[in-house]
């Protein structure tokens, strides 16, 4: 079974709306977060190819595996709704490395640091 797949056609650049829609669809969706233990709420909204916004929050639990990060929670919430194919996702992490890929095999690699400088990570919940 192929779930996360893109839209199988060229990467359309978002437009600024559609940017809008998904920014403000993963800070309300942060307002949603339950999560007693870490004060950290995360929001998550992906964009699926249909052009509908599938949001999710993290959900904490006093069993910290059993706890779900807001990626995750918009990803099962898409699925559970029929949505396969998507196009962004809004979304917070810590830095690893992101392959970029084109169709005929050939990638860049790049850390997400090097990507997005300026992100929010565990470091900075000291200074909250």
């Amino acid at each position: 079974c192929e779930v996360l797949k893109n839209c199988h056609q060229p990467m359309l650049i978002l437009e600024s709306e559609q940017i809008q829609r998904l920014l403000q669809a993963c800070h309300e969706a942060k307002k949603l977060a339950y999560c007693p233990y870490s004060k950290f709420p995360v929001g998550a909204a992906l964009l699926t190819c249909d052009g509908e916004i599938i949001s999710g929050c993290n959900v904490e639990n006093a069993v910290y595996p059993m706890s779900t990060c807001a990626e995750r929670t918009a990803i099962l919430k898409a699925v559970s709704d029929g949505y396969m194919k998507f196009r962004a996702m809004a979304i917070f992490g810590k830095d690893w490395d992101v392959y970029m890929t084109k169709p005929d095999g050939t990638y860049i690699m790049k850390t997400l640091h090097e990507l997005l400088p300026l992100s929010f990570g565990p470091e900075d919940l000291q200074k909250l």
